[in-house]
């Protein structure tokens, strides 16, 4: 089954277009910045403004999860984008497959503005390949009008099996694994093959209860498809203005903390303009707009200072410290355990 998946991947990502429905390798060269990003993880005035006030074009694409955005930069050997935004988990392993270009800190007037203790980490050092755009947690979302918010305190509370037919998990390998990891009691990092083989095992008893694995969750809560599950704290942000029923969670076992940052592959095409359009998107007033409209915490130190009591002190938003203290930044578990990953993961997916 992990052969037919990975074949379907490659079509899915080889097949993958421009918002203006041209493949990135038949363009023209133009003043333009070419920029693969999440789905709805810039916002779209954002991008015009950049524009206006550069003349710089942003070609912008979409992929659901970092695998494959991975695959596609693989297989294009670090052609076809100006701009990446991985999590985490993906950057030191792009670096280390020369996937990536060191960047230009000299170009970056504002990264002297970021909070220091989300740089520099083990990931990558002196963050020399990347810089923080967005930053959060993996909890638990609850409709509290479907769930009794007292029954949901931990990750093991999500085998409870009154939540069947009713569950959602993020369609992220690496996060719903991290789960069933600290459920286990083991590191949600752990490269050991036994102990993600237990982790399989666990999920094994879960999956029959999923309604969904989707990379928007917040669209299945929002729908009613789904009461309770895995989900972006930023997600629960913005739904809950049109849905105020909707509740996070930090599971008493522990948190993953994910940074997404932007990253320059290592054969770009436009690389100042590159530079200038991360440059633009760490600009305080731009950085606050981005929690504003999408409900992450940035790592602006000065757009902090720009927004309102309610959104600078939300715990949502920004974890409380005992939170972050009992919290995982994900790291590459390395190649070998991340096929073992795969592999499991491609066997749940199917019911196996």
């Amino acid at each position: 089954m992990f052969k037919i998946f990975f074949i379907s991947l490659i079509a899915t990502v080889m097949c993958s277009k421009s918002v203006h429905g041209q493949d990135v390798f038949t363009q023209e060269p133009e003043e333009k910045v070419i920029v693969y990003n999440w789905s709805d993880y810039i916002p779209e005035g954002v991008l015009k403004a950049f524009t206006q006030e550069t003349g710089i074009k942003v070609e912008y694409s979409t992929y659901d999860n970092n695998e494959i955005m991975y695959t596609r930069l693989k297989l294009l050997k670090g052609r076809g984008y100006d701009v990446l935004v991985p999590s985490t988990v993906l950057v030191s392993r792009m670096a280390n497959e020369g996937l990536l270009q060191a960047l230009d800190h000299n170009k970056l007037k504002h990264f002297g503005e970021l909070d220091p203790n989300l740089l520099d980490k083990p990931y990558d050092p002196n963050n020399t390949f990347s810089v923080p755009y967005l930053w959060g947690t993996t909890g638990i979302g609850i409709d509290t009008d479907k769930v009794d918010k007292s029954q949901v305190k931990r990750w093991a509370d999500l085998w409870l099996k009154q939540w069947k037919g009713r569950l959602l998990l993020t369609d992220d390998m690496r996060e719903v694994f991290h789960m069933a990891l600290l459920v286990n009691g083991h590191s949600g990092d752990t490269n050991n093959p036994e102990e993600i083989k237990l982790a399989y095992e666990k999920l094994s008893t879960l999956m029959p209860g999923v309604k969904v694995v989707s990379g928007s969750p917040s669209a299945e809560f929002l729908s009613g498809n789904v009461d309770i599950g895995l989900i972006w704290n930023g997600e629960i942000t913005i739904s809950k203005e049109e849905k105020p029923s909707l509740e996070y969670i930090y599971p008493e076992e522990g948190v993953n903390v994910w940074i997404d940052s932007f990253v320059i592959p290592a054969r770009a095409t436009n690389v100042d303009n590159a530079h200038q359009f991360i440059d633009y998107m760490l600009r305080p007033e731009v950085a606050a707009r981005c929690v504003q409209e999408l409900g992450y915490a940035t790592p602006s130190l000065k757009a902090r200072e720009l927004l309102d009591a309610k959104l600078r002190n939300n715990p949502v938003i920004f974890p409380p410290a005992e939170v972050l203290a009992d919290a995982e930044f994900q790291a590459d578990a390395g190649s070998e355990a991340m096929e073992l990953y795969r592999l499991y993961w491609d066997k749940l997916k199917v019911g196996e």
